[in-house]
């Protein structure tokens, strides 16, 4: 346990002197929020179900922080930890494999954990955004969401061969998804085609989990259904092809 506090304090400092990492996950969501809220702001009218614009939005920004962790940040630390021999030298210490990459879960859904923090307070003072319904189902929402989505860093990280090439490939996976799934810009914008073709990107279901859980208080089981799916498949997949060089 020492060692995996330790590791996880460390890979966690490295992860906030990384500029790009800390201003998707801290600054980007942020960025959004206070630029949709000054367009739309939050009157009671402007989103459907009698909901404030930026009280409805909120939680698809909670799920961009979890598809910038899961696409961006994981999979270019494990490449790049690959390429730099790091994973190598971790392979002949004490370590326990599941010690090391238990850290990398953690350290992505401890930043998950302080961006939505970041995102309540500011929308809370700002907008008058209330907390959700349900306090309790809205955390278990956050940490099944972000658990599940994070195996697709996973297994891009043992897939990709190089930090470049997760970069490249977390990057055409991320800003479609960003924009369609209803993460950026909520989905009763968006044409009935569109919100239909959609559900083909987890990221939908993630930011569908989060809003049912957070503003309805409901746990929608399909959209835990396709994650867990897609967990468990990105997991299986990527357990048989991570390399440690």
């Amino acid at each position: 346990m020492k060692a995996f506090l330790t590791l996880t304090w460390t890979e966690s400092k490295l992860f906030l002197r990384e500029p790009a990492a800390t201003f998707f996950t801290l600054g980007f969501p942020l960025l959004l929020l206070f630029a949709f809220g000054t367009i739309f702001g939050n009157g009671p009218a402007s989103a459907p179900g009698n909901v404030g614009y930026t009280t409805r939005a909120l939680p698809g920004y909670v799920a961009l922080t979890i598809g910038a962790l899961s696409l961006l940040s994981l999979p270019i630390t494990l490449a790049t930890q690959r390429d730099q021999g790091i994973l190598r030298r971790f392979r002949v210490t004490p370590l326990r494999p599941t010690t090391v990459l238990g850290t990398q879960a953690a350290v992505n859904l401890l930043m998950l954990v302080v961006s939505t923090v970041l995102l309540l307070v500011a929308a809370t003072l700002t907008y008058d955004v209330p907390l959700p319904s349900s306090v309790l189902l809205a955390t278990g929402a956050l940490l099944f969401t972000g658990t599940a989505f994070l195996s697709l860093g996973f297994l891009l990280g043992a897939l990709m061969p190089t930090a470049r090439a997760a970069q490249s490939v977390g990057m055409a996976l991320f800003f479609p998804m960003l924009f369609l799934s209803g993460a950026a810009i909520p989905q009763f914008l968006f044409p009935d085609w569109l919100t239909t073709a959609s559900l083909a990107l987890p990221l939908t279901h993630v930011t569908r989990l989060l809003q049912d859980a957070w503003l309805h208080g409901q746990w929608n089981g399909t959209a835990a259904l396709v994650l867990a799916g897609t967990g468990l498949t990105s997991t299986v997949v990527a357990a048989w092809a991570f390399q440690w060089s």
